[in-house]
């Protein structure tokens, strides 16, 4: 994973005791040279060799396989104009890896890990003949480090992730209303009032510039202007758009700046200039989008400004300002990329469209020949399951965006009618010409971090963002979601053997909740995901914001009611041998209420006590099914119903603005109802 563009497999396979030997065809440079070590160490691993590995023996009877690596130089690398192709045989005379340029050396080791497996005799590589290139040259995950700040060794490690799955753009959204996080020596007032003692040096920046380029990921900046500027605005309040600018606000993202003033763009210029120098990436993230309209309208004086420019609405005035942005980037030798908001009035062809409301963005901004990013339909921190984002195509323009049922509702919730138009995806746009699929760069999975502590964000990233990372490199046509859970389950134990944290942090988190009775909490949590479609932070809003309960450790994709999930489809359709597995499964989840029981009595786990009992109900259903007793009574149906309300319920973004309505205990959802449901049969 991601699946490549062809690969055949053929019997017969090289043992690995001692693992490769790499021969270079030409002199490496010292970025692969560490490439190659990285991917020995991870080859040791992923072989089960006890680390550290001691040094291997000189000599012929040593055993290690030959790993021969041909790489050709490359103009372009670390661009969007890469050649990241790579070809890739393993036969009995070892290996060979054959690239246009570095980044196809790293892809080619990356699916080579892959194809290590293990068996009774030890670890193996099977034959195979693999010649491989992405659908896209943009393949991104955006971490916000606004909202929680997060470590350098946390970003390190998603930066590992992201070569071993091929991702080569890493967006730091890294100013917000939140938080100035970067050290600023041009303008120290912004980190020394913005940053809330929570920031990175610059050293900190160009070693992990630097340590992302080794691995072929570009890291491109965002400072977010106009909106989401209050972190910026309490070092500098005489540039904002209202006054006085009220440090503690209920919604800290509406604080806008003043684009009418001069010293606005001046701040603007200073500050991109600097970050431009300490990220070199050709494309610099200026932001853009939500400004809150009020902001500008209920200030006179710019309301004043707008009508001798005759600039009707508060988009035109946004397009004035993102024109001049983009005149200050160009100057200093940047692309400018804004949010989809900024592509609502007349701007430059030039300016990258990220969009992210609707993707019907994606018509609008390519007709208008706009390079074009695609977010919309890969929100990590919407909690949807993998394969629902998988199945979004970048090139689709109807993939994503709210119903015109949904639209209503959002509407009788009192959300401003500018905002559902935005996010409506009816009716849907034509399909994409030719020519406006030039446009499209590829896409990008954001994690926006409101509920992701720097200990959550391994878990919420991965491994759901390895199943985007195949929607942006693979052929269109690979699109099964049942084969893609089969694989993404392997590929998340290689995440974690190699160094992610995301399970180990789930344990630990478990642990904090129960001291020495971690098994009932990791139980439950396998069959339960948490609410969706920011429901969940409707849910935390209501619990005193606090991020320690159940529902930060539960998993979106809970591998073990993937697993149930798949074989009662597999007994539905009358395969009878899956009867055990389907039954042990059934067995844990119900007996684990007894156990969970007992250590539910603190905050975090006491909500859970209701999920717990619905689980074992609706376990003990399903053994009843499989012993031929499909039926009922009244108070289990009660719970099914309940339960598959929620499911509905969260399932509807509509539903994630605002109103009384009643949320499940824990901000908890029992993930494998429906599969049991299923087991009943018919109703």
């Amino acid at each position: 994973m991601p699946l490549p563009s062809s690969a055949t497999f053929s019997n017969g396979a090289l043992p690995l005791p001692e693992g490769f030997a790499v021969v270079w065809g030409r002199p490496p440079s010292a970025m692969l040279r560490a490439a190659a070590g990285r991917f020995l160490r991870r080859a040791d691993a992923l072989a089960g060799r006890v680390l550290p590995v001691a040094a291997r023996p000189a000599g012929p009877t040593a055993g290690p396989v030959a790993l021969r690596i041909d790489a050709g130089l490359d103009a372009g690398w670390l661009s969007t104009r890469a050649k990241e192709d790579y070809r890739l045989v393993v036969g009995p005379d070892g290996v060979t890896l054959t690239a246009g340029g570095p980044d196809g050396v790293l892809h080619g080791l990356a699916t080579l890990a892959q194809l290590i497996v293990r068996d009774e005799n030890g670890p193996k590589i099977g034959f195979a003949t693999i010649a491989d290139h992405p659908r896209f040259v943009w393949r991104g995950i955006m971490i916000d480090t606004s909202r929680h700040f997060v470590t350098v060794e946390t970003i390190r490690r998603q930066i590992d992730a992201m070569e071993m799955l091929k991702l080569n753009v890493l967006h730091l959204h890294l100013s917000d209303g939140t938080g100035f996080r970067v050290e600023s020596h041009v303008l120290p007032e912004l980190t020394a009032k913005g940053s809330h003692g929570q920031y990175y040096t610059q050293a900190q920046i160009r070693d992990l510039v630097a340590y992302a380029a080794d691995r072929g990921i570009r890291i491109v900046p965002e400072f977010d202007l106009p909106g989401h500027a209050l972190a910026v605005l309490l070092a500098h309040p005489e540039l904002a758009a209202t006054h006085p600018v009220d440090p503690e606000p209920k919604n800290k993202n509406t604080a806008a700046l003043d684009p009418t003033l001069p010293e606005t763009l001046r701040l603007v210029r200073r500050l991109y200039g600097e970050m431009g120098r300490l990220f070199p990436d050709a494309y610099f993230h200026a932001g853009g989008d939500e400004v809150e309209p009020d902001e500008w309208m209920k200030n006179p004086k710019i309301v004043a400004w707008m009508k001798a420019h005759g600039d009707t609405t508060p988009q035109a005035l946004q397009a004035g300002f993102t024109v001049q942005v983009q005149k200050i980037l160009a100057a200093q030798g940047k692309v400018m990329v804004g949010w989809d908001e900024v592509s609502e009035a007349a701007i430059p062809s030039d300016v990258v469209v990220d969009v992210w409301r609707s993707s019907k963005f994606i018509a609008s901004a390519t007709a208008g020949h706009h390079p074009v990013i695609v977010s919309a339909g890969y929100y990590l921190d919407l909690l949807q399951p993998a394969g629902q984002h998988y199945l979004v195509d970048p090139y689709d323009p109807a993939a994503n965006g709210v119903t015109r049922e949904q639209a209503d509702r959002l509407l009788k919730k009192g959300m401003r009618p500018d905002l559902v138009n935005a996010f409506l995806k009816e009716p849907a746009p034509p399909p994409l010409t030719g020519e406006q699929k030039a446009f499209v760069l590829g896409g990008e999975a954001p994690l926006w971090a409101e509920l992701v502590t720097d200990e959550m964000l391994d878990a919420r990233i991965w491994p759901r963002a390895a199943a985007i990372a195949e929607r942006f490199w693979s052929p269109a046509e690979v699109r099964d979601v049942d084969d893609m859970y089969r694989r993404l389950a392997v590929v998340n134990a290689t995440l974690q053997i190699t160094g992610l944290q995301a399970e180990a942090n789930r344990w630990r988190m478990a642990a904090r909740l129960s001291p020495g009775a971690v098994d009932p909490v990791m139980v439950l949590a396998s069959a339960t995901v948490p609410l969706r479609n920011y429901n969940m932070n409707r849910y935390v809003g209501r619990h005193g914001r606090r991020l320690d309960e159940i529902g930060e450790v539960a998993s979106p994709d809970p591998a073990p009611a993937l697993r149930f999930s798949m074989l009662v489809t597999r007994y539905v359709s009358g395969d009878r041998t899956v009867v055990p597995a389907l039954r042990r499964q059934l067995v844990a989840w119900r007996d684990n209420d007894a156990a969970f029981a007992p250590v539910a009595y603190v905050r975090g786990l006491s909500e859970a006590r209701v999920t717990s009992r619905h689980l074992a109900v609706i376990a003990q259903v399903g053994l009843r099914a499989l012993d031929g007793k499909p039926t009922l009574s009244a108070e289990e149906k009660e719970i099914f119903d309940q339960e598959d309300a929620a499911i509905n319920s969260s399932a509807d973004v509509s539903g994630s603005s605002g109103g009384p309505a009643s949320l499940p205990p824990a901000g908890l959802m029992i993930a494998v109802e429906p599969a049991v449901r299923k087991l009943l049969g018919p109703s």
